[in-house]
């Protein structure tokens, strides 16, 4: 049973990173974070605060749409196009199908997520230009640079050489390097010297990177629960809606749910993503991420990803895909 899901979670996921929507999201994304420092030097207040709650949104927005354009690409494609009835055919039960697609899903969210955040931390490493006299950290662009020129030319040799798939093993090359990298930066500074304590990587960085990871698990669940009923368009708008019915949840169910019910039921359905957006601790410096919020954030999005999980096996149980 536990080999059967193993390899649906392996296909699913190599299947995922090589499909070419989950590549142009992923570069599209890292270019965002590259000319985010240009795009926030021009505010009225703290530049540099502004640039982390832009990277925090691109950070967000793109594991959005990794995740439901993954899970529409392992199951709804899957459903349409008829390959899903050669697994099914075989002694696959249904809900270990279900579960391996929301595991190798999952593991391409959290590839990209993880190259997201290197971006995300290295951005905030190189900060905002705010005056003529500040100079840019060339130690930051030399290992962004190396890291993405690297991976292409190693992905290029590759994919001539040995007819590897060019987005996956790209994916895959950039996150090794992109690793190394933060690694260097985290012990050297702007001037090329060893001083851990002067590498600008905070750790409300990644706290606030684990937090919106945990909310992606709560979506991307929701996304496999729409995939195995609606094609890519319903399920892209279900999911879009849901992301922001989540975001002002709060405000819409919550302020009313003690005197209303369909309040306290919307309130019950509708997973509050503002607790894993922190971007009031941003500009308050007085607001503090606790291990033991991270902790009770991770049990909310749990309980939100297992029920989104148990609709979808409900749902495919008797779902006709012959």
């Amino acid at each position: 049973m536990f080999y059967k899901l193993f390899s649906i979670a392996k296909n699913t996921f190599v299947e995922i990173i090589r499909q070419p929507i989950y590549a142009i999201i992923a570069v599209a994304a890292v270019f965002l974070f590259f000319i985010s420092p240009s795009l926030t030097m021009y505010s009225l207040g703290d530049d540099n605060k502004l640039l982390r709650e832009l990277g925090l949104s691109t950070l967000f927005i793109a594991g959005l749409f990794i995740s439901i354009f993954s899970a529409s690409a392992a199951i709804t494609e899957e459903i349409e196009t008829k390959t899903i009835i050669t697994t099914l055919s075989k002694p696959v039960p249904r809900f270990i199908f279900i579960l391996g697609k929301f595991f190798g899903v999952i593991a391409a969210v959290i590839l990209a997520h993880y190259i997201f955040t290197i971006a995300l931390l290295m951005s905030i490493r190189h900060g905002v230009l705010s005056t003529a006299s500040d100079t840019h950290d060339i130690t930051v662009l030399i290992c962004a640079g190396v890291s993405i020129g690297l991976a292409v030319i190693i992905t290029t040799f590759l994919n001539y050489s040995y007819d590897f798939k060019f987005t996956s093993t790209a994916i895959i090359f950039t996150a090794i390097f992109a690793t190394i990298s933060i690694a260097f930066l985290a012990f050297i500074d702007s001037d090329w010297k060893f001083n851990p304590a002067g590498n600008k990587i905070d750790t409300f960085d990644i706290y606030a990177s684990i937090l919106l990871l945990i909310a992606l698990f709560v979506l991307t669940a929701a996304a496999i629960m729409f995939s195995c009923r609606f094609n890519v368009l319903v399920t892209l708008s279900c999911c879009i809606g849901l992301f922001l019915l989540g975001l002002v949840s709060d405000y819409v169910f919550g302020r009313l749910a003690d005197t209303h019910l369909w309040a306290q039921i919307g309130k019950i359905l509708i997973p509050s993503l503002q607790v894993f957006w922190i971007s009031d601790a941003i500009y308050e410096e007085s607001v503090k991420i606790t291990t033991g919020y991270i902790i009770s954030c991770g049990i909310y999005g749990l309980i939100y990803t297992t029920a989104f999980i148990l609709l979808s096996i409900a749902s495919f149980q008797r779902k006709q895909v012959g």
